[in-house]
């Protein structure tokens, strides 16, 4: 499919990259992984943190990033430890596919490149975990590499400069066609950064200051008005919504029973309470047949109300039921009883926190 620009409309002056870098050079963010003005960031940290940026905000991924780079400072240090630590570190970031790419990326760089992320796209792009976009973003920052990281940001940017017409997703190719056609011969690590910085801080999806922009006099959404139509975008299908239940056991001595889930699918090897599966036909009225079997009889109260997550494909909506055991209760196989103190270093994603919460509260 051809993406429509209206070439009509466009202005003869192209974006000019000097003056992006100008304006980079005085308005760059400062932010925990860039290396300083007229340094290069390490291609650890722009990787650690480009999965981190991964559909999560800058604001969000700061501490977590701090904290990995204090407990993980290199890469090595990543590969040698248990993936459990790293999923308990990533903990409420979501998405949590990203943290066992990461650990298993961190492995291959170990293993196939001596610990050194390699400097070239190909090599980059044959790592898990990483697409077209985080190889050229470390290849760019990290190396200089004539490569354009598109992300939202440089999406919103390119798709008004020239005003694109089709919708995302189609027209993702041609963004980064444009894109590229605006890349510099040399600084191509400040351009990628300059690009995101001016998408994330000035051409905003609502109200860009576009008095401010480099590329004003340039941008032929802008000469048009239309800026906040832009990136055209098909509408979203939602998911049709799950059901389930999560069965919170407590025992006398102030323990929780937990499990953790398979490694492959939905939050793999993640922590939860023992819980039915989730699926549109959900049925509450045999909710307990999927309870966890503790021995003896157990009392099960269902507590009022329910708890709503949205993941990426759908919605999630869990019934919570609570039970009281004695301490001498033996944990089922596959599940371990953990203070209630100790909670907040589980790898537990955010429905499970929930879910939790509802309980305790």
């Amino acid at each position: 499919m051809n993406v429509a620009v209206r070439p009509s409309r466009r202005k003869k002056a192209m974006p000019d990259p000097a003056g992006l870098l100008a304006w980079y050079d005085r308005h760059r963010r400062v932010l925990p992984w860039r290396a300083r003005a007229g340094h290069k960031t390490a291609p650890y940290a722009v990787w650690l943190s480009e999965i981190m940026l991964q559909q999560t905000t800058v604001k969000t991924v700061g501490a977590y990033y701090v904290k990995f780079l204090s407990q993980w400072p290199t890469v090595e240090a990543l590969a040698r430890s248990p993936l459990d630590d790293v999923l308990r570190a990533w903990a409420g970031l979501g998405y949590y596919a990203r943290a066992r790419n990461l650990h298993a990326c961190a492995i291959a760089v170990v293993e196939r490149h001596g610990g050194e992320f390699p400097a070239d796209l190909e090599a980059l792009r044959a790592l898990p975990g990483i697409g077209d976009y985080t190889a050229a973003a470390v290849g760019a920052i990290a190396f200089d590499l004539p490569a354009v990281p598109v992300d939202g940001n440089v999406e919103r940017v390119v798709s008004r400069l020239f005003a694109v017409e089709d919708q995302l997703p189609a027209a993702k190719p041609e963004i980064k066609r444009l894109a590229a056609s605006l890349m510099p011969p040399a600084r191509t690590g400040d351009f990628a950064q300059a690009m995101m910085d001016l998408g994330a801080t000035i051409c905003t999806p609502r109200k860009p200051a576009c008095a401010l922009c480099p590329f004003d006099s340039v941008c032929i959404a802008r000469a048009r008005g239309d800026q906040e139509s832009f990136p055209r975008k098909a509408p979203k299908r939602e998911g049709k919504l799950r059901r389930g239940a999560a069965f919170v056991v407590l025992r006398e001595d102030g323990r929780v029973l937990l499990r953790q889930r398979p490694e492959k699918g939905l939050l793999g090897a993640m922590t939860e309470v023992p819980g039915s599966d989730w699926s549109h036909d959900f049925d509450a009225a045999t909710a307990l047949e999927a309870a966890p079997k503790l021995g003896g009889k157990v009392k099960w109260r269902k507590l009022a109300g329910e708890v709503t997550h949205v993941f990426t494909h759908f919605p999630l909506a869990l019934t919570v039921f609570v039970a009281q055991v004695p301490k001498a209760a033996a944990a089922p196989k596959g599940a371990r009883w953990v203070e209630v103190a100790d909670l907040p270093g589980e790898a537990l994603p955010n429905v499970m926190r929930k879910v939790l919460a509802h309980a305790l509260d």
